[in-house]
């Protein structure tokens, strides 16, 4: 919709179901319940699972690194990296390029568990009884949309 687009005269620009933020706050919280089943077995809050994604693609890698691709504060990272690290999961070691710097790996109980999650994209898929593409075609829309709100914050 373009910038000077206006809403029909009959709908409240107000209305709580108008707003974007409302859409997007509950599709969260919705979807990451349905990931909740799932996730629980295997001992891991989404936020940790989001985490382990990011590992199970690459490590190790600086917290530095891990806290933009998740787009989470160092604080909030610092705070899951412990709970993985008490679980065995994960370890903190000094990066050997930069010794200021910390580096995130996996353990091999971390390693092990990928098996495990690779079940939960299916799984997801069918739980929502969504279409593959309409998912895909959302996530690059939701894409869009969290680079145009961070252009213009």
């Amino acid at each position: 919709m373009p910038a000077n687009a206006q809403l029909p005269p009959d709908v409240d620009p107000l209305a709580l179901e108008q707003q974007v933020c409302f859409a997007l706050a509950v599709a969260s919280r919705s979807v990451i319940n349905v990931y909740r089943p799932m996730l629980d077995p295997m001992g891991l809050t989404h936020p940790q699972y989001l985490v382990m994604l990011a590992l199970w693609g690459s490590e190790p890698l600086s917290v530095t690194r891990l806290s933009k691709m998740l787009d989470l504060d160092p604080g909030t990272l610092s705070r899951l990296l412990k709970r993985l690290e008490s679980a065995g999961l994960v370890r903190r070691d000094r990066d050997p390029d930069d010794e200021r710097s910390l580096a995130v790996a996996l353990t091999e109980k971390g390693r092990a568990l990928r098996a495990e999650a690779e079940k939960v994209p299916p799984a997801i898929v069918e739980r929502l009884g969504v279409d593959i593409d309409e998912l895909l075609e959302l996530h690059a829309r939701l894409t869009r949309v969290i680079a145009a709100a961070k252009s213009a914050t």
